[in-house]
């Protein structure tokens, strides 16, 4: 009787123990919970399709009388600091130099992503960016006036034939390193600039002729293989859905 008397009492001894222990997890768990929340803020991030036009292309336009050129551009936001993103655009070009009067026009489209390297504070979603695109550009090449030089001019002067001559189906490939900002200056408006590098890929060239202006490309110097670009952005953010952005507070 007395074993059976000690062994309950052991049996609910463990009992209990056990219920503490359970009792005293959940209240930590419970603790740990109201911690995360207390010292967490989270904000709603906006996920969708932004798009705007180049501004620097129409004042180019309007400013020079040698110079026709209109961009759209678009990015698309995948995660937190991931876009899609492209550019779409026209050029007519009118480039004069002393001895030659060359027109290229064409269009062309880049596409390719952008990483934001800048840690946003708080709910702003601001840029600072690094991005690759693939650029690809058809255009033709009309010789409006070229002079033929002699180097011999005490006896024969330059000639400068009257014919024209156009060059159709051109074509060339590029890869190009962009950087960036873009700000959030009123709610879903955002104005930025960027900064291109291009390399030339491959190109489709007339065979007594050069591509001296290629549009999206922009000039091309003693048949380089690089170019550079720049662009003034606005554009607008269309929302599409929003995920959380979790920050922790600061004491």
């Amino acid at each position: 009787m007395k074993k059976q008397h000690t062994s309950i009492s052991i049996i609910s001894l463990v009992f209990l123990m056990l219920c503490s222990i359970t009792s005293f997890s959940q209240n930590t768990s419970e603790q740990e919970d109201s911690k995360t929340s207390n010292d967490t803020l989270v904000f709603k991030q906006k996920y969708g399709l932004r798009l705007g036009i180049d501004l620097s292309k129409p004042v180019r336009s309007f400013l020079d009388d040698d110079y026709t050129g209109f961009e759209i551009n678009a990015d698309y936001r995948l995660t937190k600091r991931l876009y899609l993103a492209g550019e779409l655009g026209t050029e007519e070009n009118n480039l004069v130099t002393d001895y030659l009067d060359v027109t290229s026009k064409g269009s062309y489209f880049k596409a390719g992503v952008d990483y934001n390297m800048y840690l946003n504070w708080l709910d702003m979603e601001n840029m600072i960016y690094g991005g690759l695109r693939a650029g690809v550009s058809t255009f033709s090449q009309t010789l409006n006036n070229y002079t033929i030089y002699n180097p011999d001019q005490y006896w024969n002067e330059p000639f400068s034939p009257s014919d024209t001559k156009e060059f159709d189906g051109l074509s060339a490939i590029w890869a190009e390193l962009i950087i960036g900002i873009k700000a959030e200056t009123l709610n879903n408006l955002y104005v930025g600039l960027n900064l291109q590098l291009k390399g030339l890929v491959s190109e489709n060239a007339p065979s007594d002729f050069e591509n001296l202006y290629i549009p999206g490309f922009n000039r091309t110097y003693d048949s380089g293989r690089f170019g550079i670009g720049f662009g003034y952005n606005i554009s607008y953010l269309i929302p599409i859905y929003k995920k959380d952005k979790k920050v922790a507070k600061e004491d």
